[in-house]
């Protein structure tokens, strides 16, 4: 098993996570599955905290194209969790997110990945430029 990439301090923004009774999976863990909920959660939620998207009305949206989990200890019901968040990279139409799941106070991941976004206009799904207030939004939270 590999070992994490990041620790706590690693991350510049964090958001409080409640696991819910239908996370767990029969196996009495988070399933693998839900921590692709969370990533999203996290990102889409500091971008509609910090102005630099509105759901239903934004010109330019966010696609995603890649994204990866990696494991390294369970978590379950009913526990409280963080989950921390940065910029890897931006382009001109994309993001890179590393994101990590924190049990509380703990300064290891239980869970580490990436998530990639390419922003494209709403109407024709063409990549567009990141709008400004999208742009400065993810340098305050860049590597």
């Amino acid at each position: 098993m590999s070992s994490p990439e990041f620790s706590r301090a690693d991350f510049r923004r964090f958001t409080p996570i409640q696991t819910r009774w239908m996370d767990n999976d029969v196996y009495a863990h988070v399933n693998n599955v839900v921590y692709y909920s969370f990533f999203d959660t996290i990102v889409n939620g500091y971008l509609v905290s910090e102005g630099a998207l509105d759901i239903g009305a934004s010109d330019v949206i966010g696609l995603v194209v890649e994204t990866q989990c990696r494991y390294f200890a369970p978590v379950s019901f009913p526990e409280s969790l963080e989950g921390g968040l940065r910029v890897a990279r931006i382009g001109n139409s994309s993001v890179k997110y590393q994101l990590a799941i924190f049990k509380e106070d703990a300064t290891e991941p239980a869970a580490e990945g990436h998530f990639v976004h390419v922003y494209v206009d709403r109407a024709t799904r063409r990549p567009a430029s990141l709008p400004a207030p999208l742009r400065a939004a993810l340098e305050k939270i860049a590597a």
